[in-house]
């Protein structure tokens, strides 16, 4: 296995080093927001997570070791879990709220393909969609994503190949609709 390159900051995070901790959270937010806010659709819950994500860090840096997976494969995994836990809790949350009315207004073009883009990630099987996140948006390789999602390297391309058809599907349907 390579050497980690977080290995070092880590360890320094564990020490309670503060420029550490300082330096990891610049280092690593943006990449954990991303993916929590793809996976969860909203951005507040999404900052929720990667705040406690960041205490799962601190938490846990002085006991943890480099050995199966990488510190970055380790929090994504984190990251994912406390994901699925916020997705969990909303389908066992019941309202008799109605939802918000959606401004009907049309969206700046980029604007609005990024937007269906979106939409048409929620709607698609979650771990298609954790693949998809994690190779395309985060930019990890197959080896990463299969490590950070537990499951072989082919696997992976299965989920992937699956999630880019049922992505065209969905847009394809979408813009006939239109």
């Amino acid at each position: 296995m390579s050497p980690d390159p977080d290995e070092e900051l880590v360890r320094r995070v564990g020490a309670g080093d503060p420029a550490a901790v300082r330096t990891l959270v610049a280092r690593k937010l943006p990449r954990i927001l991303s993916l929590a806010v793809r996976m969860l659709g909203d951005a507040a819950e999404a900052e929720d997570v990667a705040q406690e994500t960041f205490v799962r860090i601190w938490r846990h840096a002085s006991s943890w070791r480099r050995g199966n997976a990488r510190f970055d494969t380790w929090i994504h995994r984190v990251t994912l879990n406390l994901c699925y836990d916020r997705l969990r809790r909303r389908r066992e949350w019941v309202t008799n709220d109605l939802p918000d009315v959606v401004d009907p207004a049309p969206l700046p073009d980029s604007r609005e393909e990024t937007h269906r883009v979106e939409r048409a990630l929620q709607a698609i099987a979650p771990r298609q969609r954790e693949a998809i996140i994690l190779v395309y948006y985060q930019e990890m390789s197959n080896i990463e994503a299969a490590a950070t999602l537990e499951i072989s390297v082919d696997a992976l391309e299965s989920l992937l190949s699956r999630g880019r058809r049922a992505l065209q599907a969905i847009l394809a349907r979408d813009s006939v609709h239109d």
